[in-house]
């Protein structure tokens, strides 16, 4: 994330002729990215610094309502500048959710299923899989706001991948749990 994505949006925007300075790609990365991981390290070398890993629980056990609150806030405000549209035009979001779930499913099945015949331990396994499923929305929707605003086409399709990819990723989960007894166990 740190190192290619700034290149990688940079090719892709490139192959469509939009251009995006590497300004902007480099910005996107060290607030969207850099900075939250500076603060995550710094907070748990903080906390673990006592060698107490109770503190670390404590901690996240008061900061989780936050996050949830943030989270939810986000994905309210992003559907409620896109919710027109979204109802308006279902046709547009079935053309980029389609080609999500394909995708989703598809790298899933694939990890997974080369993770169960090298016999990857279910614990390894399963959250590789779902980390090379993952699309990472949360960063390509900051960006696409960042670049194009709240109300571009960029953003909506950032939006409807964040609408896709929760359900997906969930049922995958249930999934993974479903098929855990095949996988050897560590």
């Amino acid at each position: 994330m740190i190192f290619a994505f700034a290149p990688l949006a940079a090719l892709l925007l490139g192959v469509t002729d939009i251009i995006v300075p590497w300004e902007t790609l480099l910005l996107s990365v060290l607030l969207y990215v850099l900075i939250p991981l500076a603060a995550g390290y710094i907070t748990r070398k903080k906390l673990d610094g006592s060698g107490n890993p109770e503190r670390i629980t404590h901690f996240t056990g008061k900061i989780k309502p936050f996050s949830i609150i943030g989270l939810l806030g986000t994905v309210i405000l992003l559907f409620g500048f896109q919710a027109e549209t979204i109802i308006e035009k279902p046709m547009i979001i079935m053309l980029i959710a389609i080609p999500l779930l394909i995708q989703t499913y598809g790298i899933f099945a694939i990890a997974y299923g080369w993770a169960y015949l090298w016999r990857v331990p279910f614990t390894t396994a399963a959250p590789a899989a779902l980390i090379g499923t993952s699309n990472f929305f949360e960063l390509a929707v900051a960006v696409a706001i960042s670049l194009f605003g709240l109300n571009s086409g960029a953003a909506l399709a950032t939006v409807v991948g964040v609408l896709v990819e929760v359900p997906v990723m969930l049922s995958l989960v249930a999934i993974a749990n479903k098929t855990r007894p095949f996988f050897t166990n560590e």
